[in-house]
């Protein structure tokens, strides 16, 4: 999935969120990724205590690699579910510092976990050199690979999954291959192609034989670009739900825009109160 600037011009019907299905394999992930640090980091406190009673300054060569693999293999390990939950439930760029920190994260929990091991094998002045070489440099070329592992080059983020949503939700409308449909945004932009579909089979009639893209809803509170809670969108200003209200009208994309992010279920009524004939 490409990496989109987030300002590019794209139809933006609706802002994609995380479901509650994939924020729940989120957590898992994450909760799996920590414990899989805490093993990592707690291997590594293990390394540093042998160190300072003196177990590799003659022998123990083997342990101290061992020590070393176990840190790389369950810090990669983390890393790759920590990954995967950021697919699931990814942050978004506004906030440049947690987007930063959420998806570099496993890169960083690598260093900790090699970094000071690494650094007093170094400078340990009773090991034996050769084993001070051997284990150092194996040290060095694990925590070289576990840190790349750990780097997201082309991490996801909210603004992108909305853009690919969109994208796909267009691609389902239009009846073409639909390219931008990964997992992770496919739900949720059938939801808008189904939504869009459903208004203009309910605004068929004799003088619009296609039906309408034109709807309406509750204007967002206070001059708001987009309302706090979400609002289903109507077929005409003057249904029930809307009566008393202050009102706006546009495109299914627009209504989308502004958070009314489904189309009412009492169709049959609306379409009486709207003067529009059934659908045959």
């Amino acid at each position: 999935m490409p990496d989109n600037n987030p300002g590019a011009d794209v139809d933006v019907t609706k802002a994609w969120r995380a479901s509650q299905g994939q924020q729940s394999a989120a957590i898992r992930l994450r909760l799996f990724a920590a414990l899989a640090w805490v093993v990592a980091i707690g291997t590594e406190i293990a390394g540093i205590v042998m160190l300072k009673q003196h177990r590799f300054d003659h022998g123990n060569l083997a342990l101290l690699i061992g020590l070393l693999v176990v840190i790389a293999v369950f810090a990669i390990a983390g890393s790759l579910m920590w990954k995967a939950a950021n697919k699931q439930d990814p942050a978004t760029r506004a906030d440049a510092f947690r987007f930063f920190v959420q998806n570099q994260l496993g890169a960083i929990i690598t260093v900790i976990a090699f970094l000071p091991l690494i650094a007093l094998i170094f400078l340990d002045k009773d090991m034996d050199p050769k084993n001070k070489k051997i284990a150092g440099g194996i040290g060095v070329v694990l925590a070289l690979l576990a840190t790349v592992i750990g780097v997201d080059f082309k991490p996801p983020s909210t603004e992108q999954y909305t853009q690919d949503m969109n994208k796909c939700a267009a691609q389902i409308k239009a009846g073409e291959p639909t390219t931008a449909c990964s997992p992770e945004v496919a739900d949720q932009a059938k939801d808008i192609a189904r939504d869009s579909s459903t208004v203009a089979e309910a605004t068929k009639d004799a003088a619009h034989p296609a039906g309408q893209d034109m709807v309406y809803w509750i204007a967002p509170e206070n001059g708001a670009k987009k309302s706090a809670t979400p609002h289903v969108f109507h077929l005409c200003q003057g249904v029930s739900p809307l009566r008393g209200k202050t009102v706006k009208s546009g495109s299914v994309t627009e209504a989308y825009a502004e958070n009314a992010t489904r189309i009412t279920k009492q169709i049959p009524m609306e379409q009486k109160q709207c003067g529009i004939a059934a659908a045959k």
